[in-house]
């Protein structure tokens, strides 16, 4: 297969830009972001990763695959499947039939990857565009890898068929016809007001800047006494997730600004362009918060919880305050 691999900043807005352009829509990383509104905050104290609450800076797996249908008039096909032999064979079947095929897996099992980048996720995204004649192992296009990779048949069967919070039960999907150049005019505004909507209006106090403020109550609340030990586990988590995890907080944050940029440039709204420029700044308070919440963790300063708490309090005041302007601009 001619397939051609780059790297990307984050798995599956990656995997898509990707899966795009070999199939003749050259879109970049940041407008397969953007253009299916993924951009969020969620703070979910009833899911647990590794034990402790989930924190999202995006919509869930498979919202920016989802989400680039019907802007692009693509059509998406996912399969999972109950039996691993059968997710197997099916992957195996589609390769062979010359297909790029998208699959959700487990970053703890796949060898390819550092030994200290490995944990128990279930939601990383990569494509597999075929087979080594020789070994059989897999290649792979892992949008965190600067090269392709490979991976034996074994080890990808059980990234594929890991157990646990989103489990991927072996989820493969694929492109059905032909994807086009959208109207801009009309998928952009659209997906900017989405965007607006889920930071500014969510139902659940949980969700977008309200969420924000949920987890900074929740952390001011942490004991720093008898209880140290969990308070740190617990906004080691939120760093985890926010740096590590599906590229988190700042990262996010910023992939969103690239995609403003773009989105000034294809309407002609240079607004957009400044509030990317906002964004950026409100990025790097997320990686600020991120670094004063490492510095306790490690004992270089004192474990105080209202400090990181005023530090996420700051953030959601920018947050309101850009999504209303942006909502204006779009």
């Amino acid at each position: 297969m001619d397939f051609q691999h780059r790297q990307a900043s984050h798995c599956e807005s990656g995997v898509m830009s990707n899966l795009l352009r070999h199939h003749g829509l050259p879109l970049s990383e940041p407008m397969t972001f953007g253009l299916s509104s993924a951009l969020s905050f969620a703070y979910l104290p009833i899911i647990k990763i590794n034990g402790l609450p989930l924190v999202a800076y995006r919509m869930p797996p498979k919202a920016i695959i989802k989400g680039l249908q019907k802007p692009l008039g693509l059509k998406m096909r996912f399969e999972t499947f109950r039996n691993p032999a059968a997710g197997v064979a099916r992957l195996n079947e589609l390769l062979d039939q010359g297909q790029l095929v998208g699959l959700q897996t487990s970053v703890f099992w796949l060898p390819y990857l550092p030994e200290d980048l490995r944990f128990h996720f279930n939601a990383h995204n990569v494509l597999a565009f075929g087979r080594d004649p020789a070994s059989g192992d897999y290649l792979l296009s892992d949008p965190v890898a600067e090269t392709t990779v490979t991976c034996a048949p074994a080890d990808l069967q059980r990234a594929r068929f890991a157990k646990g919070a989103l489990a991927p039960k072996g989820l493969l999907y694929y492109p059905v016809g032909t994807p086009h150049m959208p109207d801009w005019p009309q998928v952009l505004p659209a997906a900017i007001r989405k965007t607006t909507r889920i930071m500014l209006d969510a139902p659940l106090p949980i969700i977008g800047v309200r969420g924000i403020r949920w987890l900074a109550k929740a952390i001011e609340k942490l004991d720093t006494g008898s209880g140290a030990a969990h308070s740190k586990l617990f906004i080691g988590q939120v760093v985890r997730m926010q740096e590590e995890i599906g590229t988190g907080g700042g990262g996010f944050r910023f992939i969103y600004a690239s995609f403003l940029q773009e989105a000034a440039d294809l309407l002609a709204r240079p607004a957009l362009g400044e509030l990317a420029e906002q964004l950026i700044d409100i990025g790097d308070e997320w990686r600020e918060f991120a670094l004063a919440t490492a510095r306790m963790i490690r004992d270089r300063d004192p474990l105080q919880p209202p400090k990181l708490a005023d530090k996420l309090r700051a953030i959601a005041d920018r947050e309101q305050a850009f999504f209303r302007d942006l909502r204006c601009a779009a």
